[in-house]
């Protein structure tokens, strides 16, 4: 079994693959390029090559990295030529499943037999697309986000063939490109996209009940708590709000809009067993000891407080600035 991943074919050359193909490169991995044919994978390798240099000298890129991935970024005339001998080959076509299935097929067929096999998918089951992958326990979602050089959260979604053993190997080779890996249920969607839907489902009911505009969300949604989620999740934000307070609000919510927004089981729970977050030594998160309370609370508006003149000295994106001449 595959221990280290040292080389890595990525099928699929669009702004998805061709992104996760430059985060491994770039961390000095080598990395095999394909796209549905050679004229089109050399011409996203001379894009990304442009794209690697132009992000360095903006300061996006790591000094150094345009080069490493100049030398560690190469391109194979098919996806058999791409996946023949890899450690690791990650599938970034379309989100349909019968092309999914299609490339998988030709990916099993000249590929190692122990050749770990990631799909990047933002929505559809292992489930539904293991069946086209032979020996399955070395298949599993690894879910890079767009775009992929800058994000650095990776989905590990296991299905029921695959083996736990390959995904320490993948944490691993992840920690190497500088990404932060979760490891989640198969289901579809998965968490990510799942939250996300959740939020923008949940936006549009607003501005449907005339209750906000469009902008007047979005503008909320960044500067209060979305402001806090780079460095927090929900639940740590919870744990340092109270979460006596929140049961309290989930029951104004339960109140107007019923079960839809009623009060979380797992909260209730923690709140009836004097579990408030940090202010009461213990919430989500487990135990909070005065120490740690302090540090976390330090953290917090260290972090906000870097955010905030992160923002200022960025300005205001050309949408912001679009909005704010057309209300002038």
């Amino acid at each position: 079994m595959i221990t280290r991943i040292e080389t890595v074919a990525v099928i699929g050359a669009g702004y998805m693959g061709g992104g996760i193909a430059q985060s491994l490169a770039a961390a000095g991995i080598t990395v095999t390029l394909a796209d549905v044919t050679a004229e089109a994978t050399s011409k996203a390798l001379e894009r990304l090559l442009r794209e690697a240099g132009e992000f360095e000298a903006q300061g996006l890129f790591a000094p150094g990295s345009a080069e490493a991935i100049k030398a560690n970024l190469k391109t194979a005339d098919s996806i058999e030529d791409a996946v023949r001998g890899v450690d690791f080959i990650e599938e970034a076509v379309p989100e349909i499943p019968s092309i999914k299935h299609e490339v998988l097929r030709r990916i099993c067929a000249a590929a190692r037999p122990d050749a770990i096999i990631g799909t990047n998918t933002s929505t559809l089951p292992v489930k539904t697309l293991a069946p086209a992958v032979t020996h399955p326990e070395r298949f599993l979602t690894v879910h890079f986000s767009n775009p992929a050089p800058f994000i650095p959260g990776v989905e590990l979604v296991s299905g029921e063939a695959t083996d736990p053993a390959i995904i320490p190997v993948v944490k691993a080779m992840l920690r190497r490109a500088k990404r932060l890996s979760a490891e989640v249920a198969d289901v579809p969607g998965f968490v990510l996209n799942r939250l996300q839907y959740v939020l923008l489902k949940e936006s549009n009911s607003i501005v449907e009940e005339g209750i906000a505009t469009v902008q007047d969300v979005d503008t909320i949604v960044r500067s209060t708590f979305g402001f806090r989620l780079p460095f927090f999740g929900p639940f740590a934000i919870a744990d340092m709000a109270g979460l006596d307070v929140y049961a309290n609000c989930f029951q104004t919510f339960e109140d107007a809009f019923g079960e839809r927004l009623a009060t979380p089981e797992l909260l209730k729970s923690l709140v009836a067993e004097g579990k408030f977050g940090v202010k009461s030594g213990a919430g989500f998160n487990g135990n909070f000891d005065p120490e740690m309370a302090a540090k976390l609370v330090a953290y917090r508006n260290k972090a906000y407080a870097r955010m905030a003149q992160l923002l200022e000295e960025l300005g205001p994106s050309p949408l912001e600035e679009a909005r704010s001449t057309t209300s002038e």
